[in-house]
C-alpha cells in the first residue's frame, strides 16, 4: 500500500503553519486535563480545577524539554556537540519519550511539594493521562511519514516517502495501538480498584517498557544509530530496563500495601 498522502500541515495564515504533530499534543494536553480532573473529584483530593491546570502546565513544560534534551543525548549527542544552537531548532524534529519522561517526573516532585500532595498519588493521577497523549503522538508521526518500520512483505506493508520504494510495517500504527488504548485499557482495569500510591504509576512504565521494546523489532532504527548491541536498538536498550523496573517496583509497592492493610 501506498501511504495517503496527508499534508502535515491542516491549516495556514500566511507564513503561520499548524501543524498535525501539534495539534496531537494540544489534544493530549487537553485530554490530559480532563482525566485528572475527573479522577480528582473521584478520589476527593483536595485540589482545584485550577491546581488540576497548573499541574498539566508543569508537566507540558517537563515533556517538551525534556524530550528535546532526551533526543540530544540519547540519540544524536555527536550532531548536536557539533551544532550547539541546532538544540533549539526543535521545528526541525527530534524528541524522545524516555526524556520526556524523566523530565515529567522532575516537573512531578515539584508541583506535588508545591501542591502538597504526595509524588506517587500525583503520578498515579496522571498516569491514565500518558497512553492517550502516547496514542495520538504516534498518530501525528504516522501521518508525517516519519518513524516507520521496517522492510516487510506482509499485505499491509506501506510504501513511505522518506523510507524508499520497499513496503515497511507501519510501525506508528502498531505503537498508536499497544502505547494508547491497550495500555490506557490496562491502567483503568488496575485503577478499578483502591491499590496503593504508585501502583498505577509503575504499571504504566511496564508497560510501556514491554510495548515499546516489542514494536522495536519491526521500526526502522534511527540511522545516525543503528543497532547498537547486536538486533537491538537504542529504543529497546532504554525500554527494558522500564520494563523490568516497572515490574519489580509494581509487585514491591503491591506487597508492602498489603503487609500494611
Amino acid at each position: 500500500m501506498q501511504l495517503p498522502h496527508i499534508d502535515p500541515v491542516f491549516f495556514r495564515i500566511g507564513p503561520l503553519e499548524f501543524r498535525w504533530y501539534g495539534l496531537m499534543y494540544i489534544l493530549g494536553f487537553m485530554a490530559a486535563y480532563f482525566i485528572i480532573l475527573r479522577r480528582v473529584r473521584q478520589r476527593a483530593l483536595p485540589l482545584s480545577a485550577d491546581d488540576v491546570a497548573d499541574v498539566i502546565f508543569n508537566l507540558a513544560v517537563g515533556v517538551i524539554l525534556g524530550g528535546r534534551l532526551g533526543y540530544v543525548v540519547f540519540y544524536n549527542a555527536s550532531y548536536y556537540l557539533a551544532n550547539p544552537l541546532k538544540v533549539f531548532a526543535v521545528w526541525e524534529g527530534g524528541m524522545s519519550f524516555h526524556g520526556g519522561l524523566i523530565g515529567v517526573i522532575l516537573a512531578g516532585l515539584l508541583v506535588s511539594r508545591k501542591k502538597g500532595i504526595t509524588f506517587f498519588t500525583l503520578a498515579d493521577l496522571c498516569a491514565l493521562t500518558a497512553p492517550v497523549g502516547l496514542g495520538l503522538g504516534r498518530l501525528g508521526n504516522f501521518i508525517n511519514g516519519e518513524l516507520f518500520g521496517r522492510v516487510t512483505d506482509m499485505p499491509w506493508g506501506m510504501v513511505f516517502r522518506e523510507g524508499g520504494e520497499l513496503p515497511r510495517h507501519p510501525s506508528q500504527l502498531y505503537e498508536a495501538i499497544l502505547e494508547g488504548p491497550v495500555l490506557f485499557a490496562i491502567l483503568m482495569i488496575v485503577g478499578r480498584k483502591e491499590r496503593p500510591a504508585g501502583v498505577e504509576f509503575w504499571t504504566f512504565v511496564a508497560g510501556y517498557g514491554l510495548f515499546r521494546f516489542i514494536v522495536e523489532f519491526f521500526r526502522e532504527p534511527d540511522s545516525q544509530l543503528g543497532f547498537l548491541l547486536g538486533p537491538f536498538s537504542m529504543g529497546q536498550l532504554l525500554s527494558f530496563p522500564m520494563f523490568l523496573l516497572g515490574v519489580t517496583m509494581a509487585l514491591i509497592v503491591t506487597f508492602r500495601g498489603r503487609r500494611a492493610g
